[in-house]
């Protein structure tokens, strides 16, 4: 069963699932996913152990995914388990294994992921919620590349790609005693930080006309396009949910659309009355206002969104030579 996600359905019972977000995640040409995916590739071109962070929704498991898949193991297997949803009685014996006998339901030997994923990938999701206990017995692993079953006195060695990743900031939990700091050198030989959604421009209407197109051939319903004035509002909006909650909303809006075009009705009423975004000079709160930086960034955004692109013509609107237009469109990292 060669390339397939695994994840913990119950103490005893692995399934294959789907990946959390279509790959059109990792579509975008904003300065911090290019900068992403040239890391990516030079990682899967090695064997070096990789720490994954960035929000929750952003498309951690699918950067482990395309790791996977570039390197030299790619014809073994991808297996990922994600912490938080396991119980800490139960993680060791997902990870390691156990013997018949070893607990109350052992009755049988069963191989945890360690050697399940032999040749292939592990990956391990929200590693920061690791209990600490569990955290020294993954040290030893990591450090000895073999695991105990749980129940028997014999190591097998494994020969195993650990990827790990975490929407929180392990350095804070290293201070705050929550996370060992030999774990964590461990994990995080290489860095990889998924950058939020809010960070990446206009990247959020590529995503979105991309997950439109394919709700609407999944559906069978002619929608084409978004409209203006929908394109604006998903601009505005921050993404608290990233780019699950963008797929999402895709989804709802091509469900509920009665023509051809998004429009702004068919979106979420989060998204339609958002205020967070938009471009006011004076909010009624103070500490609403935003930096001159963003207020360009943002505007820089809407005009290159309202023209598809065309450089040339935003820069007729913004009253600026084209030369002009690339060198701030660089230094506020808009594509």
């Amino acid at each position: 069963m060669k390339n397939s996600t695994l994840a913990v359905i119950s103490g005893d019972a692995l399934a294959p699932v789907p990946s959390a977000l279509p790959h059109q995640a990792m579509l975008g040409d904003s300065p911090a996913v290019t900068r992403m995916r040239d890391v990516i590739e030079r990682v899967a071109a090695s064997e070096a152990t990789a720490l994954v962070t960035g929000d929750s929704g952003s498309g951690k498991e699918l950067v482990a995914r395309e790791i996977h898949a570039r390197s030299r193991r790619t014809g073994g297997r991808f297996v990922a388990i994600n912490c938080a949803a396991v119980t800490a009685t139960l993680l060791e014996s997902e990870l390691f294994g156990h013997v018949r006998g070893a607990f109350t339901d052992a009755r049988s030997h069963r191989d945890g992921l360690f050697v399940q994923a032999g040749g292939g990938t592990l990956f391990l999701d929200e590693v920061g919620e690791m209990p600490l206990e569990m955290q020294a017995k993954l040290l030893r692993a990591v450090e000895e590349r073999a695991v105990r079953a749980v129940g028997s006195d014999t190591a097998v060695a494994v020969h195993v790609r650990l990827i790990t990743a975490t929407n929180r900031n392990l350095e804070d939990e290293v201070a705050a005693h929550r996370f060992r700091s030999d774990l964590y050198y461990r994990l995080n030989v290489v860095e990889i930080r998924v950058p939020p959604l809010r960070e990446r421009g206009d990247d959020i209407l590529l995503l979105a006309r991309s997950f439109l197109r394919q709700h609407a051939d999944e559906t069978g319903r002619p929608v084409a396009e978004l409209s203006g004035e929908a394109a604006r509002c998903l601009l505005d909006y921050p993404w608290p949910g990233n780019v699950r909650e963008l797929h999402n909303c895709m989804l709802r809006a091509v469900t509920l659309s009665r023509a051809q075009e998004i429009k702004v009705d068919d979106l979420p009423a989060r998204v339609r009355e958002d205020q967070s975004g938009r471009t006011d000079f004076l909010p009624e709160n103070p500490e609403d206002l935003m930096s001159m930086e963003e207020l360009q960034r943002r505007h820089l955004v809407r005009v290159l969104a309202a023209v598809d692109g065309n450089k040339t013509r935003a820069a007729r609107i913004l009253a600026i030579d084209r030369r002009t237009l690339y060198r701030l469109a660089s230094r506020l990292q808009v594509s």
